[in-house]
């Protein structure tokens, strides 16, 4: 069963960094390319990062380019999402997602939360 279960949101103050994570399981995590997408209260859906297979390339959306990391280690089946400089704008759940045969998946979100 392809699984993706991303962890290490939380209560941040503007300005403040949190680390995101997603594991991977039931795929063969290293031949696929893998995202970030967000969704605010009240809001659609919102893609924030991609990476490739290798993890050699990597996108951002503008609204978080130059604040946001993101990469991954193929041998722990895990990606990362390294948050800095944190605005009230970035609260929403995040889910990590990726294609495997055609097929969407994503996970179950993390709930990040910046308010002063």
């Amino acid at each position: 069963e392809v699984q993706l279960v991303a962890s290490g949101g939380g209560l941040v103050q503007p300005g403040g960094s949190l680390r995101l994570s997603c594991v991977a399981s039931g795929f063969t995590f290293g031949n696929y390319d893998m995202t970030w997408v967000r969704q605010a209260p009240g809001k659609g859906a919102e893609w924030v990062s991609a990476i490739d297979a290798s993890g050699r390339n990597t996108f951002y959306a503008d609204s978080v380019k130059g604040r946001f990391t993101i990469s991954r280690d193929n041998a722990k089946t895990t990606m990362y999402l390294q948050m800095n400089s944190l605005k009230c704008a970035d609260t929403a759940i995040y889910h990590c997602g990726t294609k495997v045969n055609g097929a969407a998946i994503t996970g179950q979100g993390t709930q990040v939360s910046v308010s002063s």
